[in-house]
């Protein structure tokens, strides 16, 4: 029971002048502005709902204006109300005297009926665009010491894409996002490499040198040049920890075992910017992702390895492998998209 009217900004009925703006129509002639009824706008038309709403005039009933709009007859929409009394159970209109008006109930029910159709409509909308995958809300997770080299990246191109997309976004370590990706908490992780999980698929986004930290008052921090990993032989070391931040622990562990380096580790720590602050304030060296040169911290250089082969962090998308979550699906598409010019050309194979 819906009626179409093309959302010109003004068009007449039956000699009547009708304004359309704000999702609500006014309908201007005599003897004057008269109440309209709310609408919502969806594909090139307006949907006016045609049992509940009446056009009010000088504060009576105009059921001529009303059937109009609805495209029926007056008598339909007569009885349509009478059913919507006998529905509600109260009488929401009174007619003396040749005029009919809304009774306090009746006022009561025109607001709230307003109030709730506005929601359906706004819902109708919201679900239409959520099947084309071009609304709703995703909740991605994402290591913290990457925002600054992914997240402009990934939230750029979920603008570019999908505007429509609200994204709420989790700031979580590796073995955390994947816990709450499989706890239906977040619908896409950026993470570091992890084990295989059952429920789990992933993707490749991104590969980066590690770079060698340096506090700005030590030797090493006075030449630009690459250095080999043998000047670490001895020095202050500050780690990643080996439980909670495996993946890069055993990265840069595996290769000092295999270069016969043992720098003395002074602490272990989880997070690339705490690492960073105590390089910051002197206490050691520190092997870290060259995107950690982001972070900013005034009293660090940052020198690049003479020989950095096999020293280079993985940063991967994972998700669910039976996800149905169809937003989340096509966010997944648009970031591995704005990633992959950012990852190296695969090997060439011998001809």
């Amino acid at each position: 029971m819906f009626g179409h009217v093309a959302p010109r900004g003004a068009f007449d009925v039956n000699g009547v002048r009708v304004c359309f703006a704000g999702g609500e129509v006014r309908f201007v002639g005599e003897p004057g502005v008269c109440r309209g009824v709310l609408v919502a706008v969806e594909d090139d038309h307006v949907t006016i709902p045609s049992a509940l709403f009446f056009s009010l005039e000088d504060g009576g009933v105009h059921f001529g204006r009303a059937a109009v709009l609805v495209n029926m007859t007056q008598p339909p929409l007569t009885r349509q109300i009478q059913l919507l009394e006998h529905e509600v159970g109260v009488q929401l209109l009174e007619r003396a005297g040749g005029t009919v008006r809304l009774t306090p109930a009746g006022v009561t029910f025109l607001r709230a009926a307003e109030d709730i159709l506005r929601r359906a409509q706004a819902a109708t909308l919201a679900a239409r665009r959520a099947v084309r995958a071009a609304a709703g809300t995703v909740t991605p997770g994402l290591i913290a010491a990457y925002r600054f080299a992914t997240l402009p990246r990934v939230l750029g191109a979920i603008r570019a894409s999908l505007p429509d997309v609200h994204v709420v976004l989790r700031e979580m370590q590796t073995v955390d996002q994947l816990e709450a990706l499989a706890g239906d908490r977040i619908d896409l992780g950026i993470v570091r490499p992890f084990a295989p999980r059952s429920f789990a698929a992933s993707t490749l986004l991104l590969q980066e040198p590690l770079v060698l930290a340096v506090p700005v008052g030590h030797a090493l921090a006075q030449d630009a040049d690459a250095v080999p990993l043998t000047v670490l032989q001895g020095q202050p070391f500050i780690e990643f920890c080996p439980s909670e931040t495996r993946y890069i622990y055993e990265l840069i562990a595996g290769r000092l075992r295999a270069e016969g380096v043992a720098p003395e580790t002074m602490l272990t720590l989880s997070h690339t910017h705490s690492i960073l602050a105590l390089v910051d304030a002197g206490w050691g060296l520190a092997l870290v992702p060259q995107s950690a040169i982001r972070l900013g911290y005034a009293n660090v250089v940052f020198r690049p390895l003479r020989d950095p082969a096999g020293l280079h962090a993985e940063l991967h998308l994972v998700w669910r492998r039976e996800s149905r979550h169809i937003v989340a699906n096509t966010v997944r598409e648009v970031v591995m998209e704005a990633f992959a010019a950012a990852l190296p050309p695969p090997p060439r194979t011998p001809d």
